[in-house]
């Protein structure tokens, strides 16, 4: 049976492992202009597995942030990943042991959260296991090769290559921003500051990373403040005040 939900994560992990791969490879082309080897590449990818994270780990290193400065900035923009293994922990069997915990939560990924959340029933480990058995180490490998072949591709190219991660960073924005009208703003607004916050006096000043901590913070906070996202419990709410309402309405007629 173990070996049976073993094999189910790897098929499912294989996929996201491939897709992984493809982006890795871009990433490695950051990492190699921020200075790193493959191996340093390699080691980097597979403990953060994440690739806004890395992406500013990476421009963090290029731009010489401070050890502090690094450490914010990659802590802000991995953290939705604390959000998913706090949703994730109400889906264990409560006799499930701390390793296990831990393991699945250091694999937490948008793509592995949404395969394991998918799956009925609690979360097992042993699933986990097998996607991440092939997801993490094409992740890694891809960073590597990525940082290999800038060594040795041509200046332009290189440069092109560089320029394909934004090209993921848009496909993760656009998207949800075409969905919903508080993420098309708030990512309007976010361009607009961080043009801005190069230009003002004293802020323009501080290191890149820096602006980036304060500006995702701020802006994070304030449309949380002013749009929270409502609990599912309110919207089960809404949705069975509108059932009611609908069958008091087809009573009423009945009867008329």
């Amino acid at each position: 049976m173990k070996n049976k939900v073993f094999f189910e994560g790897m098929r499912d992990g294989l996929p996201i492992g491939l897709g992984y791969f493809a982006v890795a490879f871009s990433l490695g082309i950051v990492a190699r202009n921020a200075g790193l080897t493959p191996l340093q590449g390699f080691i980097a990818s597979f403990f953060n597995v994440a690739s806004a994270g890395e992406y500013a780990l990476f421009t963090s290193i290029q731009a010489a942030a401070s050890f502090l400065e690094i450490a914010l900035i990659t802590l802000v923009v991995n953290a939705r990943y604390l959000l998913m293994s706090t949703a994730l922990t109400q889906r264990f069997n409560p006799k499930t042991p701390m390793i296990h915990r831990f393991l699945v939560g250091f694999g937490v990924t948008d793509e592995i959260f949404g395969i394991t959340i998918a799956r009925p029933g609690y979360i097992n480990p042993i699933y986990n296991y097998g996607a991440l058995i092939v997801a993490v180490p094409l992740w890694s490998i891809g960073t590597s090769l990525g940082i290999i072949a800038g060594n040795f591709l041509p200046a332009r190219v290189v440069s092109a290559l560089s320029v394909a991660l934004y090209g993921m960073f848009l496909a993760i924005i656009v998207p949800p921003s075409k969905k919903n009208i508080v993420i098309m703003i708030s990512v309007l607004v976010s361009f607009a500051a961080s043009y801005a916050s190069t230009l003002i006096p004293y802020i323009k000043d501080l290191s890149g990373g820096t602006r980036t901590i304060i500006l995702t913070v701020l802006i994070s906070s304030v449309v949380a403040l002013i749009k929270p996202i409502p609990d599912i419990e309110d919207n089960q709410n809404e949705e069975d005040k509108l059932t009611n309402g609908r069958s008091l309405n087809t009573e009423s007629k009945e009867e008329e």
